[in-house]
């Protein structure tokens, strides 16, 4: 083996090829290692090839061969050999550094991304205090050492408003010095996630524990308000209690033992919060009991806070003393009783806030009715019972409870069917509340009006709107409250009381007929809730299912007609023939019916026909004496278009006329002539498509009426007779009114009407206009006639 230092290789590859000429004799391995070194000391190695031409086989590094005379050191070739075949040492080892973060920052960062309303600290500390309780409650089972201080197990809430303190004390399991540095020192150390993992871990886990907070972010919540924050805890299994403080934009806290024996409690956790000067309306009593009761009404231990109260008394008042001397001068004067007045006296006391239980806990069988509309008032602050009610727990692959009401009156406005932020669903985790402003999330909109609460235990406490949007859970969750809803609006309709579901009606039928709209998903739970007048039940609404029970053996389709009242419907002439053969006709008078019928198509495999389209069918088809009648009229039909022009698509002999002399009918796709004057009344709405939509027109004429058969004799003798061409045009514009559009030209066809009532009534009365004064003659006479008499009479005597 030959060493050679750093620079005599170096030296070989600049030389000349003459010098440093290897012997024949002298054998070289193909891949000698040769030590490179600038002190001689360095003991890395690299494989250095002398082969001719610069090629190194590296697949046979270790085999040994015989260089000639004229082979030279005249190339350097690094070996690819790995490390372990070459036996060269492993590199050196990376070295791993720790993420550094600046922590007032970041903790900034974590809280007001996290909470985006500031009055949920409280919600957040209450959280941390119960979970406190929990873990006492539930490690005292198999250590009752830890329940020695005889506290009760609560959570007290005390204020001073003129300093801006606030101060939340428990008596739950406390911390001791090391679990104040794990827990409070480290930015998102959960306790709480900890002690559910030992629990878990644990053989004796058989309980369910529905601790809230596993993030351990909720303590840092109140720097939302907080300039400073000081945390004095006792632990029963410690016999010190230490004070832990911090303030909103230091990197670091204190720890103290307390010592102050004021200051010493039993068992638990104080916080003391002392708030930003913008904050500091928190520190109001009242305000502390209002969050109390939003935010933490249902937690399982009482929450006291501490509350000015009054008790009134009657105090003795001394009387006047002018009235009193003045009683004594005078000897009768009565012995008067002393003189008394109410006064208040205020003082300070402890008052349970959270007094209402979460009814939805307790088994529905043990819950009687007037606890669920009790519960139901004081948590939505009704006055009027609900109509109904529904109270279920769902498990399996989502697990939560619920208890949903509807309401017996529609909310003021009667506007919330377009505005689904309705504050009606308060949703709870782990019976902490966490927020009622949802967009569409758990109801649809058109579900909007039910009003409940739910609570799951797989929401993340800190849940946004972002989470819920995205959420399988609250997906799942979504279609079974809406499926639960309409059973309960189901059991109101098949009620015995009739009442009830025609006040629901009433007050959100709107809503059902949105949902038709859109969601189409449950189309088949909607039908059924629907309710209509009929052309055979104007006074009373009728369901879907009585519709199709009433129907005709023969009869195939559900026949509806859509107008703007009751009255416009019953005296169309639509109507006509198919109320002679008595097939029942539905009234949609609502704005939302048409839309919502044509969003349901069929129900019960029988399609929703509109009778105002052409091509209606209703039964009845003699082909003979259609054909006949063809013949006869058909003429006249190409006559009459000419003469509309582009008015009307075709005109043709109608089936559902009997009375009328003709009728205007909208073509099978576009809109009616109740959607066309709705379209033309929105505010909004986009004029451009008003003449794409219309569709075609079509006029259908009655063959058996006299005006048709008039038309009919004058196209044979004239068609070119202007009072003909005159009256197509007037049988078009009633035809117009009577079906329900609106003329383009309204002064036109008053003036059509005034000139057709001028001929028809010309020189009718004018022939005796003389008549009224020869009628007054003969009265003139009979009074003449009267006055003389008496006269004569007189004369006789």
């Amino acid at each position: 083996m030959h060493r050679l230092s750093r620079r005599s290789v170096s030296a070989a590859i600049r030389a000349p090829a003459t010098r440093y000429r290897v012997a024949a004799a002298s054998p070289i391995a193909s891949s000698t290692p040769i030590h490179v070194s600038a002190d001689g000391n360095d003991n890395n190695t690299r494989w250095y090839s002398a082969i001719a031409g610069g090629k190194c086989n590296t697949a046979r590094y270790s085999a040994q061969l015989n260089l000639k005379n004229d082979l030279f050191l005249g190339s350097r070739y690094e070996s690819t050999a790995t490390a372990s075949d070459s036996g060269n040492p492993p590199p050196p080892p990376a070295e791993k550094y720790e993420y550094q973060a600046e922590v007032s920052r970041l903790m900034d960062l974590i809280v007001n991304s996290l909470y985006s309303n500031k009055e949920v600290f409280l919600r957040e500390l209450i959280s941390n205090a119960s979970d406190a309780l929990d873990k006492l409650r539930y490690l005292s089972v198999t250590d009752s050492q830890l329940l020695k201080e005889a506290v009760d197990l609560d959570i007290r809430i005390q204020t001073d408003k003129d300093n801006g303190i606030i101060t939340i004390t428990d008596s739950g399991i406390g911390m001791t010095r090391q679990e104040l540095v794990d827990c409070l020192g480290t930015i998102a150390q959960s306790g709480t996630a900890k002690f559910l993992k030992a629990v878990k871990e644990s053989k004796d886990a058989g309980t369910d524990n529905n601790l809230i907070g596993q993030f351990g972010v909720g303590f840092y919540s109140a720097f939302l308000v907080s300039d400073k924050v000081v945390v004095s805890t006792k632990s029963p299994k410690s016999d010190k209690q230490y004070i832990w403080e911090g303030e909103a934009n230091a990197s670091s806290y204190t720890i103290r033992e307390e010592t102050n024996p004021e200051n010493l409690i039993p068992r638990g956790t104080r916080l003391t919060l002392y708030l930003k000067r913008d904050d500091k309306g928190f520190a109001h009593p009242e305000r502390i009991q209002k969050l109390v009761k939003n935010y933490s009404q249902f937690v399982s231990f009482p929450i006291y806070t501490w509350q000015e109260k009054g008790i009134t008394k009657e105090v003795e008042v001394d009387d006047d003393p002018v009235e009193a001397k003045e009683a004594n001068q005078d000897e009768n004067t009565e012995v008067k009783k002393k003189k008394t007045k109410k006064v208040v006296e205020r003082y300070w006391d402890w008052e349970l806030t959270n007094e209402t239980q979460p009814i939805w806990l307790r088994n529905p069988k043990e819950v009687t009715t007037e606890e669920y509309n009790e519960f139901y008032k004081k948590t939505f602050n009704e006055y009027a019972d609900p109509l109904a009610s529904s109270h279920f727990t769902t498990e399996g692959e989502v697990e939560f409870r619920s208890v949903l009401y509807v309401p017996a009156i529609s909310p003021m406005g009667k506007d919330d069917i377009t505005n689904p932020k309705t504050k009606n669903i308060r949703l709870y985790v782990k019976r902490v509340f966490i927020s009622d402003d949802f967009d569409g999330e758990l109801f649809p909109r058109y579900l909007s009006f039910v009003k409940g609460v739910v609570d799951s235990n797989d929401l993340p406490l800190n849940v946004s709107r972002e989470i819920l949007q995205e959420s399988r859970i609250v997906r799942i969750m979504r279609k079974r409250l809406v499926r639960k809803t309409f059973d309960m609006i189901l059991g109101i309709s098949m009620s015995e009381n009739k009442g009830d579901y025609e006040t629901f009606w009433e007050n959100f039928g709107k809503h059902l007929k949105l949902g038709c709209i859109e969601d189409r998903e449950n189309h088949k739970r909607l039908a059924p809730l629907l309710r209509f007048f009929s052309s055979q039940s104007e006074d009373e609404m009728i369901s879907l299912d009585e519709y199709v029970e009433n129907m005709k053996p023969e009869q195939k389709d559900i026949y509806y007609i859509a107008a703007d009242s009751v009255s416009s419907a019953r005296n169309t002439p639509f109507l006509e023939r198919l109320l002679e053969k008595d097939l029942e006709v539905l009234y949609l008078v609502d704005p939302i019916d048409e839309v919502a019928i044509q969003s349901l198509k069929s129900y019960k495999e029988k399609n929703f026909v509109d009778i105002t389209k052409e091509d209606l069918d209703i039964g009845e088809k003699n082909e003979e004496k259609e054909k006949v009648t063809k013949e006869e009229f058909g003429k006249t039909c190409d006559w009459i278009k000419k003469r509309l022009g582009e008015k009307v698509a075709n005109v043709n002999i109608s089936n559902r006329l009997s009375s009328s002399p003709c009728v205007l009918v909208s073509g099978k796709f576009g809109w009616s002539a109740n959607m066309e004057r709705l379209m033309k009344a929105q505010t909004v709405g986009d004029t451009s498509t008003l003449e794409f939509m219309k569709g075609r027109r079509v006029f259908e004429i009655n063959p058996e009426h006299p005006i048709i058969r008039e038309l009919n004799a004058a196209f044979k003798s004239n068609p070119d007779d202007e009072d003909a061409l005159r009256a197509i045009d007037l049988l078009y514009d009633a035809a117009l009114v009577s079906s329900g559009y609106t003329p383009d030209n309204p002064a036109q066809l008053s003036g059509k009407i005034y000139e057709m009532m001028g001929m028809a009534i010309s020189g009718k009365w004018s022939g005796f206009e003389s008549q009224p004064s020869a009628s007054q003659t003969p009265q003139t006479e009979t009074l003449e006639a009267e006055v003389v008499e008496p006269v004569e009479a007189g004369g006789q005597k």
